[in-house]
């Protein structure tokens, strides 16, 4: 699951997440299976006696009748919260990076059908799956929000970046789910505030956060997935790190000693074409990478892109938290 009994850690199986969450939310075994969803006595009696609520969403209210069992998600982090309330989409767009989706969550999207990428989805494959409830983001698919309503009530997030935890209460309203989802949220919350106590002095390490992509390096900042996170568990920037009015830093070459920290961590984006990984190991390579204390001291950790940035949502935050754990040895 993903809350923490004690000692206890988010393991990176999210198959096994999923089982015990499914066993300690549901007390009675409710479990997802497939394509529909076991729901708790309470949901299946909303289901059969077709009782409605209204959800609220940045697009207006919709009404959505019963409990949703064939849901189509449209974002990222929008799958990663139907899976982590033990739904299971009938469609989802596929993944930014992976064949077709994240690592990390692949083993427990097996037989969805993929419609399209976030930026693009397939209305006509969309209509095809018959779905009783559509999860998008205003941000990606305003546009198309009155052809996905025509479709299925739809409920639109408003924003990405540095929201996941409030579209996550979204969906979960959306799905009946209301309970199971800031019971969550506040595992979740438990968890950083566990290591943010425990941890002490080793929160006095300043630290950097790079991103390798195609032709480009970036150093990502507070209002980023990983930046957000960091600010809850007390882990701070190195001082010269004071840029405004952005939520990355891209640099040059030339501009690597700027990355200098205590601890460093970077990921890369790479959609398969190698120009990422082309770009990470370019900058290793470079007697300025080469000569950071922060390099010299063996402290630039390599983490996954997709948990530590591009998928953003509640499962690769409990992963990322995870690692952390580890590498700052906090039991």
């Amino acid at each position: 699951m993903f809350s923490v009994i004690k000692k206890q850690r988010f393991t990176l199986t999210v198959s096994a997440a999923l089982l015990a969450l499914t066993v300690i939310v549901s007390g009675c075994g409710q479990a997802g299976s497939n394509n529909s969803n076991a729901a708790s006595p309470a949901e299946s009696n909303a289901a059969n006696s077709g009782a409605e609520h209204k959800v609220t969403h940045s697009m207006g209210e919709t009404t959505i009748t019963g409990t949703p069992k064939r849901v189509v998600v449209l974002t990222n982090e929008g799958t990663e919260a139907l899976l982590a309330l033990g739904v299971k989409p009938v469609g989802a767009v596929k993944s930014w990076t992976g064949d077709p989706w994240y690592e990390h969550i692949a083993a427990d999207m097996e037989g969805v059908t993929v419609v399209g990428e976030e930026s693009q989805p397939n209305l006509e494959l969309i209509a095809s799956l018959k779905p009783d409830l559509i999860i998008g983001n205003k941000l990606r698919q305003e546009k198309v929000y009155d052809q996905l309503k025509a479709i299925a009530p739809t409920v639109f997030s408003e924003t990405l970046r540095g929201a996941w935890q409030t579209n996550f209460l979204l969906y979960a309203d959306a799905l009946g789910k209301t309970t199971e989802g800031e019971k969550l949220i506040a595992d979740y919350d438990n968890r950083t505030a566990d290591f943010k106590a425990k941890a002490g002095d080793k929160l006095n390490q300043k630290v950097s956060v790079v991103r390798f992509m195609a032709g480009k390096t970036r150093i990502y900042l507070d209002d980023t997935f990983t930046g957000i996170a960091f600010s809850k568990l007390g882990i701070t920037r190195p001082d010269n790190q004071k840029y405004t009015d952005t939520f990355v830093e891209e640099i040059t070459k030339e501009r690597l000693p700027e990355v200098d920290a205590d601890m460093l961590f970077y990921f890369t984006y790479d959609t398969g074409d190698g120009k990422g990984t082309e770009m990470e190991q370019e900058m290793l390579k470079d007697p300025l990478w080469q000569s950071l204390n922060v390099v010299k001291n063996n402290k630039a950790i390599r983490v996954s892109d997709a948990i530590w940035n591009t998928s953003g949502g509640v499962i690769a935050a409990n992963l990322m938290l995870d690692e952390l754990y580890k590498i700052y040895d906090i039991k």
